[in-house]
């Protein structure tokens, strides 16, 4: 069972949140900490415009995670800041089943950090809208994925996303 349910201060992830609380008569904290990546002047453009509008920079970006687009924050940071989220979480809420609602890039940095993989990692991980993500940290620093990317429960769910997304959302739906 979810003994803890955290969201990021996003509209779309309070309001995701709150339909689980409401089931199961919890509150919700807010995490600012697994806020998606600040994607400056690239956010609510997709790749296709940024690279038409900043063809350098986003080759920069791709290139490396200590890039950040025009006016945000690069990869690196980000795992800086969802590391210390996730450590605070462990050392908080130990022995506990915490549900952290929050967005693709955080999603990937927790993944990241679970497997000991290299930042770099997040460019190679595909991560769908409303799919779970589960892992487990232990007392001693260990972690296990147990799933990824699952979204089993949304067969049958219709979307007006014609599978593959792409873009820079403004509230986090995709990492550029």
């Amino acid at each position: 069972p979810i003994d803890v349910i955290l969201a990021s201060p996003m509209r779309r992830t309070r309001e995701t949140a709150s339909i689980v609380a409401e089931r199961l008569g919890l509150p919700i904290a807010i995490a600012p900490d697994f806020t998606e990546c600040d994607f400056g002047d690239w956010d609510g453009l997709s790749f296709g415009e940024v690279s038409e509008q900043d063809p350098e920079g986003l080759a920069d970006w791709f290139a490396s995670t200590a890039q950040a687009p025009p006016g945000g924050e690069a990869f690196d940071q980000v795992q800086r800041r969802v590391e210390a989220a996730r450590d605070d979480v462990v050392a908080t809420h130990r022995g506990r089943t915490v549900l952290i609602v929050t967005h693709v890039t955080p999603i990937k940095s927790m993944v990241r950090l679970a497997l000991d993989a290299p930042t770099d990692a997040l460019y190679r991980m595909e991560l769908s809208p409303c799919s779970f993500t589960s892992a487990l940290w232990f007392a001693d620093g260990v972690a296990s994925l147990r799933f990824f990317n699952d979204t089993a429960h949304l067969r049958g769910v219709a979307s007006d996303q014609g599978g593959h997304r792409e873009g820079v959302a403004d509230d986090g739906a995709e990492s550029a």
